[in-house]
């Protein structure tokens, strides 16, 4: 798979081009939580989020973002500090405002955002097994929960599970 904001492509193992789209967004239009998607769909979607995952919180600095700190979170006996996101419109991404929550360490614990591809449903993502990637610290574990609007996430249910493993740095 290759992908780009304004284009993704299937390829064989022979380098064939399998299925392609452009102005991959659009063909989401009209979708809601349950509504069905074809390989180019997933290609666009793990494309975007696993770029915005795994640049975080470096991507943050790129020109254009624009990041303020909120209110903090309160999670357990941690109090986390807040920065809430503002992608351009260049960067593919779940939406434009998205929350990240640092813990004491300055560590990532959580990442709110809401999925526009698939209805806008609200999602908590929770990021665990941080580890240490050639000076870069790295969550390997990330679950994704519903959200309620008051920021609670919903943990009776996981909308996504997501482990790395031999990742590495060069």
């Amino acid at each position: 798979m290759t992908f780009g904001p304004t284009r993704v492509v299937v390829e064989g193992s022979d380098k064939s081009i399998v299925a392609e789209r452009d102005d991959p967004r659009s063909a989401f239009a009209g979708h809601g939580f349950e509504s069905p998607w074809d390989p180019l769909h997933l290609a666009y979607f793990n494309g975007y989020a696993l770029w915005t995952y795994l640049t975080t919180p470096f991507l943050l600095a790129m020109p254009g973002f624009q990041v303020e700190e909120v209110e903090p979170w309160q999670e357990a006996d941690e109090t986390w500090r807040v920065l809430r996101a503002t992608f351009p419109l260049a960067i593919a991404s779940h939406c434009r405002e998205q929350d990240f929550y640092f813990g004491p360490d300055f560590l990532l614990r959580r990442h709110d955002y809401q999925v526009d591809v698939s209805g806008g449903f609200l999602a908590a993502q929770y990021v665990y097994d941080v580890r240490d990637f050639g000076g870069f610290m790295f969550p390997t574990q990330r679950r994704a929960h519903p959200r309620l609007a008051n920021r609670q996430p919903d943990r009776s249910r996981t909308l996504v599970s997501i482990d790395l493993s031999e990742s590495e740095v060069t």
